[in-house]
């Protein structure tokens, strides 16, 4: 299989002369060069119509003995939260002659398959080249839950350690994201859920496609099983997060109780000897010893019976 990067006229007639199978991969095409295209390889025009257009969701449109496959793919950042592009558009227009996949972004994993391909190594079927394209397409899903894994333990422990804002912040951003993945994931999900004999049965395509195309679905059932672990898990952290800060707030209540707890009887006594103090000090409080003792000594004795008892009750210490 030779796999062409531009639209080359002479090239394309040569091949479908021979009914040679080719893979033609556009990265940004103009609105030209697609309907140039579309003109070339007598591509259905609502199909064109639709790659000029891009934005389309995850469907299948098949047009006699072609088919025009909208997939979406996604593109691996560190960190994933703060990824602005997570998902890349890719029209697969697919045929027992070709394939061709148009894309308005780069994406390495396809690039990376095309040189995997060009290699030399034996020939393979039409099926095995149309397979390999659509499974790399959906497995570029797995580095970036892979990713999503490991941030979101990252933020179970920062929240487990001291809740922040930042964490909370960091919360939404991974629910947006994997709000954004499920929305491309579930309808590719459901498409080859349906639509397995339809890309199965396209004119070229040997029987056993069935068995490729339905190794994709049980990688689009994965990756679907993973976002919505990974949801549950990020709602999981909403929760921990704010079980921690309300712990913390009746924690510094608590301190606070105990604090204001010690300073109560501390307060009577200096109250009480304030208002009876030329009375005590006439009758009691002779000399420097008697204020060390009655004054002093009785404020100590109070605030640290209070405290002996707040330890045997448990309310300070370890918990």
């Amino acid at each position: 299989m030779q796999i062409l990067a531009d639209i080359d006229e002479a090239a394309l007639a040569s091949h479908r002369a021979r009914n040679e199978f080719f893979w033609l991969d556009l990265v940004a095409p103009s609105d030209e060069d697609v309907k140039k295209l579309g003109a070339l390889l007598g591509l259905h025009p609502l199909a064109v119509q639709d790659t000029l257009a891009f934005g389309q969701r995850p469907k299948l449109d098949v047009y006699n003995d072609q088919a025009l496959l909208v997939l979406q793919g996604g593109i691996d950042a560190s960190p994933e939260e703060d990824n602005p592009h997570p998902l890349v558009e890719i029209h697969c227009y697919i045929s027992g002659d070709f394939v061709v996949t148009v894309r308005r972004d780069e994406f390495q994993d396809l690039t990376r398959l095309k040189q995997q391909l060009s290699s030399r190594g034996p020939m393979r079927s039409e099926q095995y080249y149309v397979y390999r394209i659509v499974d790399t397409i959906v497995d570029s899903f797995f580095p970036v839950l892979s990713g999503l894994d490991d941030e979101i333990n990252d933020l179970e422990d920062a929240i487990i350690e001291r809740p922040q804002k930042d964490e909370l912040l960091k919360i939404f951003k991974l629910k947006r994201m994997l709000l954004k993945l499920r929305k491309a994931v579930t309808p590719m999900r459901d498409l080859f859920a349906r639509e397995i004999e339809t890309i199965a049965s396209l004119a070229g395509l040997d029987s056993d496609s069935h068995d490729y195309f339905r190794d994709v679905y049980d990688h689009l059932l994965r990756i679907a099983d993973l976002l919505d672990s990974y949801h549950d898990l990020v709602s999981g952290c909403t929760d921990l997060y704010l079980s921690n800060v309300a712990n913390r707030q009746g924690e510094v209540g608590k301190q606070l109780a105990i604090v204001a707890s010690v300073f109560l009887p501390l307060s009577f006594l200096t109250g009480f000897f304030g208002m009876n103090f030329t009375w005590i000090a006439g009758n009691l409080l002779r000399g420097a010893a008697s204020f060390w003792i009655f004054g002093i000594g009785s404020m100590l004795i109070s605030a640290g019976g209070m405290w002996a008892w707040f330890k045997h009750k448990g309310w300070i210490g370890e918990d």
